[in-house]
């Protein structure tokens, strides 16, 4: 009688006489998904050391368009948080509107997008890219702001309600300084800035009802370093970016119908 036992993966060893496992060789197409792995993590990687870093000759190997589309807005970061100088104050963008109700043209009150924005990441675990927009285009508008001299920031404060206002604005500023890069610089801030304000009034009160817009761009420093340990200290007085009215703006291939599906929701949502 034949007692030997029968042979198992567990007990086919190398040199034992029984058959060796065969494990199944990958096929092409996940060798492929595999090898695109790790090329997209390589060039992750890369491209957030060159955008994190300080700037350099390397930088230009992808070129700096290229970085910015690739960070921008998804994955975008800095060292602002840290020393020598590190991020000190608060950017707020408030919206109001002029809209038709009852035959009339009624003024509304400011909204506080930025508020409406910081409210969907506050005790999230998981926060919305959508919940810093607001703080990103006031930075932009106000920087741009301040390198403008003083009659360009009376230009600004000007009311441009009219069909053709950019182009308005633009004369205005050509006829105080010529072509000035400062002047250049920020009427792409003062577009992205107009064009978000539109977004947030119709999403609020309808884009049906909406006349004109009006936003306002302040910021807030903190209490200073060496006033910290004050019981009594107070933050500064915030600063503003004087603007008009401005007429309504769009970019081609928004959606009125996503943003507003958003930002009204979570409008709604705090108030009180």
């Amino acid at each position: 009688m034949n007692t030997k036992p029968e042979s198992s993966p567990e007990t086919d060893l190398p040199g034992s006489g029984a058959a060796a496992v065969v494990r199944p060789r990958p096929t092409w197409w996940v060798k492929l998904i595999a090898f695109a792995a790790c090329l997209l993590t390589l060039w992750h990687i890369a491209a957030s050391f060159l955008w994190i870093a300080p700037y350099s000759a390397l930088r230009e190997i992808p070129t700096q368009e290229v970085l910015a589309g690739y960070m921008l807005p998804m994955f975008g970061q800095s060292w602002s948080v840290f020393a020598p100088e590190p991020i000190n104050g608060d950017y707020h963008f408030n919206v109001r509107a002029v809209i038709e109700k009852d035959g009339a043209e009624v003024e509304t009150g400011w909204v506080s997008a930025t508020d409406v924005e910081l409210s969907m990441i506050r005790y999230n675990l998981f926060p919305p890219r959508a919940g810093i927009q607001s703080s990103e285009v006031a930075s932009g508008q106000m920087n741009a702001y301040n390198k403008l001299s003083a009659d360009q920031q009376a230009v600004v404060g000007l009311d441009f309600a009219e069909d053709g206002w950019e182009e308005w604005m633009v004369r205005s500023f050509d006829e105080l300084d010529g072509d000035n890069p400062s002047t250049e610089a920020y009427m792409a801030e003062e577009h992205l800035s107009t064009a978000y304000a539109t977004q947030v009034a119709y999403a609020i009160w309808g884009a049906d009802a909406v006349v004109k817009v009006q936003y306002r761009v302040s910021r807030q420093n903190v209490v200073p370093y060496e006033e910290r340990n004050d019981p009594g200290a107070q933050r500064p007085d915030p600063t503003f970016s004087t603007t008009g009215w401005r007429l309504p703006i769009e970019e081609e291939g928004q959606s009125r119908e996503n943003f507003a599906n958003t930002f009204r929701s979570q409008f709604e949502r705090i108030q009180p």
